[in-house]
């Protein structure tokens, strides 16, 4: 066991650390969650717009989200806006700023596909009661929309969970760098502790991961019943 390079996730605090850094990523990716909920509703609602300049800004903003990888984008918010903009953002502020923009775009891809599936008579029977066009999303359309999306939802914040990995190249100490941490400190007493540590680090991101894909797929079945 000694040459295995196990016993350095059990030296000092290193095994607590790791799960530290697993937090900041859970932090990082459920505030951006949050956020993208709030604007992406907002922007779905938009989405659905008669305008066809509002739509096709809309378009716009959608493809850029998805042509430019996350990475990018991170590199542009955190190096970009300190060098042209004079402004000095944390990676955590940076890595929540590309994650609610990236996830806006596809909450708000879901909400628009959700509003237009919805039955018209829907709307119509909402009029009929003397419902203001505010009070019909309020109390009607939102709710089922909302439903609709859980599946999705729960997708896509376990995308952002997995993706917070990427941060780790803006300076954030997340659970990736600490265990480069862990490994440059102990690479010459324990030259085989990477597998160990990326190992399990492997298994905290399965068991965060894997309960909401559960969850999911619970949630799809239930729709369809």
């Amino acid at each position: 066991m000694q040459d295995s390079g196990i016993q350095v996730l059990f030296q000092g605090t290193n095994f607590l650390r790791l799960w530290e850094g697993l937090w900041v990523s859970l932090k990082i990716a459920l505030i951006s969650m949050l956020l993208s909920m709030i604007l992406g509703i907002i922007l779905g609602m938009i989405m659905t717009s008669k305008s066809k300049i509002i739509r096709f800004i809309c378009r716009v903003y959608l493809e850029i989200v998805r042509i430019l990888p996350q990475l990018v984008l991170l590199f542009i918010v955190y190096f970009g806006a300190a060098k042209h903009l004079g402004m000095n953002l944390s990676g955590e502020i940076s890595a929540v700023m590309v994650f609610t923009f990236w996830g806006t775009a596809e909450m708000g891809d879901l909400v628009r596909s959700a509003l237009i599936s919805i039955p018209a008579h829907q709307y119509e029977s909402g009029y009929g009661l003397g419902m203001t066009k505010l009070q019909i999303y309020r109390y009607i359309i939102i709710p089922q929309t909302i439903r609709r999306l859980l599946p999705s939802l729960i997708n896509l914040l376990t995308r952002m969970i997995k993706t917070t990995s990427l941060i780790v190249l803006i300076g954030v100490v997340e659970v990736v760098k600490v265990g480069k941490q862990i490994i440059d400190a102990s690479r010459y007493s324990n030259p085989t502790a990477a597998l160990w540590v990326y190992g399990t680090i492997f298994v905290m991101y399965f068991l965060i991961c894997y309960p909401f894909s559960k969850i999911s797929s619970y949630l799809e079945k239930k729709i369809k019943d």
